[in-house]
């Protein structure tokens, strides 16, 4: 893992973390799940351009999906 990915998975990790309060409070599911994600996929991407793309699809689903 290099310093690219650790960069792209802390901004990652803490969009999540922020989702995460966002959908506690306001009792939303898509939010919640995609902040879960976020925050545990950087453990299992390797790949700098494979995080970038699985994040950006995760940090974009909650204002394309409403519940």
């Amino acid at each position: 893992m290099g310093e690219v990915t650790l960069w792209w998975g802390m901004l990652f990790g803490a969009i999540g973390v922020g989702y995460l309060v966002y959908a506690r409070r306001q009792r939303a599911p898509v939010p919640l799940v995609c902040g879960l994600g976020l925050v545990l996929f950087p453990c299992f991407v390797s790949s700098a351009w494979a995080m970038v793309l699985v994040g950006a699809v995760l940090v974009a689903l909650p204002w394309f999906v409403r519940t």
